[in-house]
């Protein structure tokens, strides 16, 4: 099927295009390259269209050129430092890009599914695994965004009858991260050849799933039928420590790692826990993660 990827030269984009590629899919990318990389995605330049979505006219003729009868939605800020760092920014990107997409989206004639990439930071502190009926109260802008996004593809999906899939990402890793979240930080680190690391917070756990299962997840997700507006939390359904982390690279690389408390890295305020309940996904598709901590680090290890 003919599909438009916003954000599909980035982190999670790089491992959504190349499995949807797989499957036969006929993939076109919007990316302004200002996180992602034209390097990561293997697509000819003529389904490679470079623009900003906060450009309404721009996205509006590259949805009528392409004419998809998929969309998938991934473009967005979601670096939380740096959405509180930048909120007009975030917002703006966030917000009037998604209703530029989906403004841009209504009028298109061939136009069978939306599929809006949206985040665990809807959900409040909570110490259990969150299922997607649990009560929504982002901490910060970059949370209060993405449920302004969803509640706009609640509109676009009233208004147009179109098969909405809104789908919250827990805490992706794996290759082409270019934001520097806790993994590709200590992986900096370890690159550099420091075996003593400095890190913040040590006790917050996440719920870290691989950016291939999430594809996978994204595959599925597609191949649903007739299913309305429905929401996924995406996750593995396993919280791992930041010691956890570490000692998972200690065991690929068969080496000691020390860790030093930095105290200008420790956040003030910090989840302790962060779970997905994805037995929603898993019934509704039979999808089931396959990469686990130690074999995605693995995988990062081997391309140093």
């Amino acid at each position: 099927m003919k599909t438009l990827i916003t954000g599909g030269a980035g982190f999670i984009g790089s491992a959504v295009v190349p499995a949807l590629m797989n499957e036969g899919y006929d993939i076109n990318v919007l990316d302004n390259l200002s996180f992602g990389s034209r390097e990561f995605i293997n697509i000819s330049d003529e389904h490679f269209f470079l623009a900003d979505i906060r450009d309404y006219d721009r996205t509006k003729e590259i949805i009528e050129r392409v004419n998809p009868e998929i969309v998938i939605h991934l473009a967005a800020i979601h670096f939380i430092p740096y959405c509180n760092q930048h909120p007009f920014e975030a917002a703006d990107t966030n917000i009037r890009g998604t209703m530029n997409v989906l403004k841009a989206c209504g009028s298109s004639t061939n136009l069978q599914r939306i599929f809006f990439a949206s985040t665990a930071a809807v959900y409040p502190v909570y110490d259990g695994a969150l299922a997607e009926t649990y009560i929504l109260h982002p901490l910060d802008i970059y949370g209060l965004s993405k449920l302004t996004g969803e509640h706009l593809c609640r509109e676009f999906y009233l208004e147009t009858g179109i098969d909405t899939i809104v789908c919250r990402f827990f805490n992706a890793f794996g290759p082409n991260e270019t934001n520097p979240h806790l993994i590709p930080e200590i992986e900096k680190q370890l690159r550099s050849g420091s075996r003593v690391i400095q890190l913040g917070n040590l006790t917050p756990r996440r719920d870290f799933i691989h950016t291939y299962d999430m594809a996978s997840a994204v595959l599925h997700l597609l191949k649903l039928k007739n299913p309305g507006y429905e929401t996924f939390n995406l996750g593995r359904g396993i919280e791992y420590s930041v010691v956890d982390i570490v000692n998972s690279f200690e065991k690929k690389l068969g080496e000691k790692i020390d860790i030093v408390i930095d105290a200008a890295r420790v956040r003030k305020v910090e989840r302790e826990h962060l779970l997905a309940d994805v037995s929603k996904l898993k019934d509704y598709t039979g999808w089931e993660p396959v990469w686990g901590i130690d074999e995605g680090i693995g995988n990062l290890i081997q391309s140093w």
